[in-house]
């Protein structure tokens, strides 16, 4: 079976309903209008209490949880090994590693929990070290098993009774001589001599197996059966059968069962292979998240090891993107924020509009597609606008968003102004959040030139629970500034009724960059910024005009 190619579509750190509501959505364009790939919304942070508010109120689940883009051993070609139990004959195991061409074969339980592993050199080894001719019964191997191994049949005993005691031996067509060399209990090889088999029951074997397709007349079956004797019949040689019968022992026998080093699919490559160079194991087992046992991985797995592939949307920074972003491959981007610091490997799909949300440029490729936009992400669409735009208050408010909610809204059935106060309330309600949860629930890096530096922002509709949320913030100010080479952090807190920012700044040359990019006097750390509600369009590039003056 063909396997499915993923694609995800991810938002940025820290990310804001507009960042998820468009990973989604577009995530669903592209299921629709395409065919034999799988595209995947994804987060690369945690949901903040707006767009929880949002996905809840559609019913939608969030996206999962991607906070590396780094290869994983999912991403690995796993060589799928066949279903093995411990009661499977180490001849049976020889042959499926031969079928399937694999060095080393995990066993399993029925649900495929792994239980041990054995590989082809584990098994040449002990055949070529060991003439043990007690390995059947210290193996507890089943005569089913041996009679299976030796292309023959169980003509008398139970089938799933197990040989527990006792050695291996050829007999001699001496009757005398073969009681004389064997024990009780033991099992012994004949030809068709009916005395010697007779008298190798009476001397108490186990089993016999009798060899060269003979058969056991009457007479020995009626003495096997009073002396509880077990009788195999094999078309094969007396050479061939000694040869081959301790091939019927089970896996367990000879598997290793403790200190086995696994690798599970989550696991990232980089991680595993400084432990796949202290161990010179062919085969390493490669476990899912439900536990089972998918097959195994080399070291020559991590040539060839398939990159994730990624759209992007919302943003374009190196700096706000998921971690180990070089490691993966990206495909598209679709955002509405200046050209930043993202490098990409080869030519990419890049579609960049000065819009006031991404999900404005996603609305718009549905259109353009002639693909019906569902309810739910009509709801989807609409909020992300509706956030990014402050409800049409920002400045970076276009004709385009406020038409795209226009029709969003009467596809999704919300009234606007109600939804977005609704929206609005949820995301500034911070009763029971961290200090650090609610500074990094809107948080993005920036650079300018070799200067890093940080800006946060809270919008509400009410000026008690922006206080609220400075007196948390506060304290933490300054011990977030000199995080991850940033040499300033700003937060804004933005009153979407008043439409005015108080920007709270900390670290070297803040205050002085702040004073001179608007014209203001600081006080206690912090500035009134009238008529300024968005980062995007009002405060970083007013920043960056003083950074790089």
């Amino acid at each position: 079976m063909k396997e499915e190619k993923v694609i995800y579509v991810i938002g940025h750190k820290n990310p804001d309903t507009d960042s998820i509501c468009s990973a989604i959505s577009y995530a669903e364009l592209k299921n629709l209008t395409s065919n034999g790939i799988k595209y995947v919304p994804k987060r690369a942070g945690q949901i903040n209490e707006e767009t929880e508010y949002v996905l809840k109120r559609l019913g939608i689940e969030p996206p999962g949880y991607m906070p590396d883009a780094g290869t994983q051993v999912r991403d690995m070609e796993i060589h799928e090994t066949p279903f093995a139990d411990a009661g499977l004959t180490i001849k049976e195991a020889w042959e499926l590693m031969m079928e399937s061409k694999a060095a080393s074969l995990p066993i399993t339980d029925s649900e495929g929990h792994l239980e041990g592993i054995i590989g082809v050199g584990d098994i040449a080894k002990y055949f070529m070290g060991n003439a043990d001719e007690n390995i059947l019964s210290k193996a507890r191997t089943q005569y089913k098993r041996m009679a299976e191994t030796l292309d023959g049949k169980l003509v008398l005993g139970n089938e799933h009774g197990y040989f527990i005691k006792g050695r291996v031996i050829i007999g001699t067509d001496d009757p005398k001589l073969l009681v004389a060399n064997m024990a009780a209990d033991d099992l012994v090889v004949l030809g068709n001599r009916k005395d010697t088999q007779l008298a190798a029951i009476k001397a108490d074997a186990s089993c016999i197996v009798i060899s060269g397709g003979n058969t056991a007349d009457e007479d020995v079956i009626t003495a096997a059966k009073k002396k509880s004797c077990v009788i195999i019949e094999s078309p094969m040689d007396t050479y061939t059968i000694a040869t081959l019968i301790s091939h019927s022992i089970p896996v367990r026998y000879l598997m290793k069962c403790e200190g086995i080093v696994t690798f599970h699919t989550h696991d990232f490559t980089d991680a595993i292979k400084e432990t796949m160079g202290k161990y010179r194991y062919r085969d390493f087992p490669v476990i899912d998240a439900e536990g089972r046992c998918l097959g195994t991985i080399s070291r020559r797995n991590l040539i060839n090891v398939r990159r994730k592939q990624l759209i992007l949307v919302d943003h374009n920074e190196r700096t706000q993107t998921v971690d180990n972003i070089e490691e993966a491959e990206i495909l598209e981007i679709i955002d509405h924020h200046r050209i930043g610091s993202l490098e990409t490997m080869g030519p990419v799909m890049f579609r960049n509009q000065p819009v006031g949300c991404t999900a404005t440029i996603i609305y718009q490729m549905y259109n353009e597609r002639g693909v019906e936009i569902p309810k739910k992400i009509a709801g989807l669409l609409s909020a992300a606008i509706l956030s990014d735009t402050l409800m049409f208050r920002s400045p970076t408010c276009t004709k385009f968003d406020q038409e795209a909610v226009t029709v969003l809204a009467k596809i999704a059935g919300i009234d606007i102004e109600d939804f977005a106060n609704d929206m609005f309330m949820a995301g500034s309600n911070l009763s029971g959040k961290a200090p650090e949860e609610i500074f990094y629930q809107d948080f993005k890096k920036f650079m300018a030139g070799e200067i890093a530096f940080g800006v946060g922002q809270i919008n509400s509709m009410d000026a008690k629970s922006l206080a609220n949320a400075e007196e948390k913030i506060r304290p933490i100010l300054q011990s977030e500034c000199g995080k991850n080479g940033m040499s300033m952090v700003f937060f804004m807190l933005t009153n979407i009724v008043e439409e005015s920012t108080k920007l709270l700044c900390f670290g070297d040359e803040s205050e002085r960059i702040v004073e001179k990019a608007f014209d203001v006097k600081i006080y206690k750390d912090a500035a009134i910024l009238k008529g300024v509600v968005s980062r995007k369009k009002q405060l970083i590039p007013t920043l960056m005009g003083v950074f790089n003056a």
